[in-house]
């Protein structure tokens, strides 16, 4: 029983593998395959309230199974993107369904999970799975206002 939760996690941690990327840049291949999925999770559920609920899942297992994941002499693995996946999806919350909204929320919350602005940075302070899951929730609430603002002032 041991091996299959071990694998589960690292399957899950790893955003079903899309943190394997063998090249550079596991984190946006990863953010940019979460895009494609919201873009299905969205047409399915049609209400962002299950969306939400969706999110609030994946923040519980992706702290448990990113922190299950880490070592000690990598307390942050490149592989383990499931941050990105929650992220991400945390920026194109409450956004239109389009094309152009994603990938204006794509390159938004690629910019701050790179650079981490507004005080993005001390999240990774936190240890273990959560720390590793919370510069991205953080980084995708910012997105998430942000774009939605620009689309209530558009309208």
């Amino acid at each position: 029983m041991a091996g299959v939760i071990e694998k589960f996690a690292f399957l899950f941690a790893t955003g079903f593998y899309t943190g394997l990327w063998p090249l550079k840049g596991p984190a946006t291949v990863a953010s940019f395959v979460s895009v494609i999925i919201f873009f299905f999770l969205s047409n399915i559920f049609l209400n962002d309230i299950y969306l939400l609920l969706v999110i609030i899942v994946f923040i519980i297992v992706g702290t448990w199974s990113s922190d299950f994941t880490a070592t000690e002499n990598d307390k942050d693995p490149s592989k383990v993107v499931i941050d990105e996946w929650v992220g991400m999806w945390i920026t194109l919350l409450f956004l239109p369904n389009s094309f152009a909204w994603f990938i204006v929320g794509f390159l938004v919350f690629r910019y701050l999970d790179i650079f981490k602005p507004f005080g993005i940075k001390k999240f990774e302070r936190i240890p273990g799975g959560l720390g590793i899951m919370m510069d991205d929730i953080a980084a995708g609430i910012f997105g998430c206002i942000v774009l939605n603002l620009i689309n209530i002032f558009v309208k």
